[in-house]
C-alpha cells in the first residue's frame, strides 16, 4: 500500500467504507442472495416438512433443527466471503486499492463485516420462519443474549477464515469449494440428526468438532436445557477467530506484497 492515514479512526473509517461497499455488491449478486438468504429457508423447509418426520430426535423435530439450520446458513454466508475475496484478489481491486491511502487491513475488515451483516439478515428470516412453522424457544432475555453472543462469535471466526481462503485461492470457482466443506461438515455433527445414530467411527468426528458443540449450545439456550457444551463450544469458536484472523492477515501481507 502508500502511504496511509494512521490511526483508529482512518482504519475504522476504511473499513466501513469498504464493509458498505461489499454489501452493496451482494446486494445486486442474485446468486450471493439465494444461496445466503434464501437457500437456507429452503433447507430447513426441506427438513421440517419432508424429512423431519422420519427422523426420531425425541421431540419435536422442528425445535431440534432450527440451530442446525442456522450454523447452516452461516456457512453459506461464509463461502460467499471467500469468492469475492478471491474476486477482488485476482480482478485488480486490491492493487487499485494499493495505489490509494487505504489501510491494508480495512480490505479484508470490508468483507468480513459484509459477511456478518448478510449471515444476520439470513439468521433472522430463518428463525423468522420459524417462528411461522411452530418454533417456540422456552428462553429467556439473557439466553437469547447467549445464543447470538455465540452465534456472533462463530460467524465472525467463519468469516475470517473464509476469507484466508480467499486469499490463497487463485480463481473464484476454487474459491467456491468452500462451499463444499460449508455444506458438509454440518452433516457429520448434530446439527440434523443426533450423533448417536451415526455409525461408530463418525459418530467421534461428529461428538467432537466445534459445529456441534456451538448447535448443542444454541439448542440448549433456547430450549432452557442445561448448556454443558458452552466451555467448548467457546474455546473452539474463540480458537477458530484467532486463527483465522491470524491465517489472513499473514497470507493477505504475503499476497500483496510489493
Amino acid at each position: 500500500m502508500t502511504a496511509v492515514h494512521t490511526g483508529p479512526g482512518s482504519v475504522l473509517t476504511d473499513a466501513l467504507t469498504l464493509s458498505g461497499r461489499s454489501v452493496r455488491l451482494a446486494r445486486r449478486n442474485v446468486d450471493t442472495l439465494v444461496m445466503s438468504i434464501v437457500l437456507p429457508v429452503l433447507m430447513m423447509l426441506l427438513f421440517v416438512l419432508v424429512l423431519g418426520g422420519a427422523i426420531d430426535t425425541g421431540g419435536a423435530y422442528l425445535t431440534y433443527v432450527v440451530p442446525g439450520i442456522v450454523v447452516l446458513c452461516t456457512g453459506y454466508g461464509a463461502s460467499a466471503t471467500a469468492m469475492s475475496v478471491t474476486h477482488d484478489m485476482t480482478g485488480g481491486m486490491v492493487d487499485r486499492l494499493r495505489s490509494m491511502p487505504v489501510h491494508a487491513s480495512a480490505v479484508l475488515t470490508g468483507h468480513v463485516v459484509a459477511s456478518v451483516t448478510r449471515n444476520a439478515v439470513s439468521t433472522t428470516l430463518v428463525v423468522a420462519v420459524a417462528v411461522a412453522l411452530g418454533f417456540r424457544p422456552s428462553a429467556g432475555v439473557v439466553e437469547w443474549v447467549l445464543a447470538a453472543g455465540l452465534l456472533l462469535l462463530y460467524v465472525l471466526a467463519l468469516s475470517w477464515l473464509a476469507a484466508a481462503f480467499g486469499v490463497v485461492a487463485r480463481t473464484v470457482e476454487s474459491a467456491g469449494l468452500l462451499s463444499f466443506l460449508m455444506l458438509f461438515l454440518p452433516y457429520l455433527s448434530s446439527a440434523f440428526v443426533p450423533t448417536a445414530t451415526m455409525p461408530a467411527f463418525l459418530r467421534g468426528i461428529g461428538e467432537h468438532q466445534p459445529i456441534t458443540s456451538v448447535v448443542e449450545t444454541v439448542r440448549a439456550l433456547l430450549t432452557g436445557a442445561p448448556a454443558d457444551r458452552g466451555g467448548v463450544a467457546l474455546a473452539w469458536t474463540l480458537g477458530l477467530l484467532v486463527a483465522g484472523v491470524v491465517l489472513a492477515s499473514v497470507l493477505f501481507r504475503r499476497r500483496t506484497r510489493a
